[in-house]
């Protein structure tokens, strides 16, 4: 063993010290794996069972990962440790997706109690992290930069919790949520799902809710993105919407982004609904967002893109300043009971919203 394994092992066994030392016995059987630079992150995982920890130490690894071990953590030893593409791509699926660390359970049935934290991922072609069919899924303090599609991703699951992350420069969404891309379904019921305390910069756009309900995002920051939080509904059903936006301070989303197949251009936008029902916004700091995309202004409730109303959303108690082209703008004047109320603002389209 080398005196830089050495060094580490130290170093990992003071952590593993802080974490454990208050364990009740109870979980005494459960293990923790020590995986270093060079080796193989994917055959530890494979080896170990439910409860144990998987710990990286810091250090570049060039592989992807699937975890599908319920109860499994996955942590490294903070940013230092980062998680890269392997030179030639592997034959599993989640390498074949073009993603870094994948949590799989199966339709129907989901993989419990994963927990993903302290690590970098970077250079994945698709998403960072990405999930589906998970239950209780925890992801904290995980670096997602520069990833093609997503930074952090999460399909039909519930009861997530996203606290704390970085998400910066990925291709599309900083943190996407969504019942499912690959298919027309109703809303998800996400049974608590919650994004809080996350960086969320220069993506395409910050926050990507999809078709999903009973979920909260709040408590982030959100900057330089070319929109900073999206709730998207359909005419699918259950509707989507039945959420909360709050306490997230969002601002400067000015990064311009080109039309694409689903989305006109982006740029200047602090949150928009479209298609939702009986979402909350409320207490949010909303400043300097502005653009000249249709979907430009500081909150933005429209219509959805297949035609749904937006109805019965409540926009109450934000501050907004400086967003352009307007502080608060409705463009879906046919949804009904949407309310906007008690906001500090100067500025709304069509005027009387302020």
């Amino acid at each position: 063993m080398t005196k830089w394994h050495i060094a580490h092992l130290a170093c990992i066994a003071a952590v593993i010290g802080v974490g454990l030392g208050a364990a009740p016995s109870a979980v005494a059987h459960e293990r923790t794996h020590v995986v270093f630079p060079g080796e193989s992150i994917q055959k530890t995982v494979d080896a170990a069972r439910p409860g144990d920890t998987v710990l990286l130490a810091s250090g570049t690894f060039h592989e992807s990962v699937t975890v599908s071990t319920p109860g499994l953590t996955l942590r490294g030893m903070g940013r230092g440790t980062v998680i890269r593409p392997a030179a030639k791509k592997a034959a599993d699926s989640c390498a074949k997706s073009g993603n870094g660390i994948c949590v799989v359970g199966k339709k129907g049935r989901h993989v419990k109690g994963v927990s993903v934290a302290g690590l970098t991922v970077t250079g994945f072609a698709g998403s960072g992290v990405f999930a589906e069919s998970t239950d209780g899924l925890t992801v904290r303090h995980v670096t997602a930069v520069k990833n093609g599609v997503w930074g952090i991703a999460q399909e039909r699951s519930v009861r997530g919790v996203f606290r704390q992350n970085t998400a910066r420069h990925n291709g599309d969404a900083g943190l996407f949520l969504a019942n499912t891309i690959k298919a027309e379904e109703g809303a998800a019921d996400t049974k608590g799902t919650v994004v809080a305390h996350n960086l969320l910069e220069g993506n395409r756009i910050g926050v990507t809710v999809r078709r999903l309900r009973n979920l909260t995002v709040a408590d982030n920051l959100v900057t330089g993105n070319c929109a900073g939080v999206f709730v998207v509904g359909d005419e699918n059903k259950p509707r989507a919407g039945a959420l909360t936006v709050s306490d997230n301070r969002i601002e400067r989303n000015n990064k311009s982004c080109p039309k694409t197949a689903r989305l006109d251009a982006l740029q200047g936008t602090g949150i928009v609904l479209t298609g939702t029902e009986d979402t909350l916004v409320t207490r949010n700091l909303i400043r300097e967002n502005t653009g000249n995309s249709p979907l430009s202004g500081g909150i933005v409730v429209w219509k959805s893109f297949v035609g749904t109303t937006s109805e019965r959303n409540r926009i109450t108690g934000n501050v907004l300043e400086g967003n352009g082209p307007a502080d608060l703008v409705n463009t879906d004047t046919a949804g009904k009971g949407n309310t906007f109320q008690g906001n500090a603002c100067r500025a709304s389209k069509p005027a009387g919203l302020c």
